[in-house]
């Protein structure tokens, strides 16, 4: 079995390194606290059962995951001290945790967006990518997305996992080697041939609109979960 390299950025002495890959509990930890960062600001930074919760959720994941309390922690406690990640206490019993995902990228803006759905749910095709980055920032057209993405790929932070055409299939380089070796078996497996990307197709905008959807119940839980948070600390100074 392959080790895990050592996660901080800082170990390559080259101007821009590439990032040191993260296993697949890390990637997931790690593109959850940057979707919720952009997306529910109000809830973050997350607290360690938030963070189970964003892991497991079933909108916008893949695969599907069912991580335990302590599995998390354990994680944490890795990318705490490869300062990926950080500990905040703000005034409140429970503590919370932040990245810095950003620097260790290197990457803003809509290319974060980018990154975080590859790292939420692996390979997709472009029109996949528009569509599903586009919820943290507006990306015009394709060929904006395009260049995004070879922008990514001479960073070494992307990498084209089927020849250039209709349905090709992008994905991030953060994997361990081995993940890697077995993603490209099986993508060679299934072949070139892909069904219509997600933004196109009447299935396909139902699938997104499903999508959609659910991310909208997964906010409207995570703000439930920051309103009885704000209770009890209400609840604690009256006290």
């Amino acid at each position: 079995m392959t080790s895990e390299p050592n996660l901080n950025p800082a170990h390559n002495s080259t101007a821009a390194p590439t990032p040191a890959p993260l296993n697949k509990r890390q990637r997931r930890l790690l593109g959850v606290l940057i979707e919720k960062a952009r997306t529910t600001p109000d809830a973050y930074p997350l607290s360690l059962n938030g963070l189970v919760t964003g892991a497991n959720q079933k909108s916008n994941r893949h695969p599907i995951m069912n991580l335990t309390t302590e599995q998390v922690d354990d994680e944490l406690i890795k990318m705490r001290q490869a300062g990926l990640v950080a500990e905040v206490h703000s005034g409140g019993r429970v503590p919370k945790f932040r990245h810095f995902g950003y620097d260790y990228l290197g990457v803003k803006g809509a290319e974060a967006g980018v990154m975080t759905e590859l790292l939420l749910r692996g390979e997709q095709t472009a029109g996949d990518l528009r569509t599903r980055a586009s919820r943290f920032e507006a990306i015009a057209d394709l060929p904006t997305l395009d260049a995004m993405l070879q922008n990514l790929i001479t960073k070494g932070l992307v990498i084209a996992l089927t020849p250039a055409g209709r349905g090709q299939l992008f994905t991030h380089n953060l994997y361990l080697p081995d993940e890697l070796a077995a993603l490209k078996a099986d993508v060679a497996r299934r072949g070139t041939e892909s069904p219509l990307p997600a933004s196109e197709g009447i299935g396909g905008r139902t699938n997104a609109a499903a999508e959609e959807l659910q991310e909208l119940r997964d906010e409207i839980k995570d703000l439930r979960q920051l309103i009885e948070q704000i209770s009890e600390r209400v609840n604690v100074l009256e006290s």
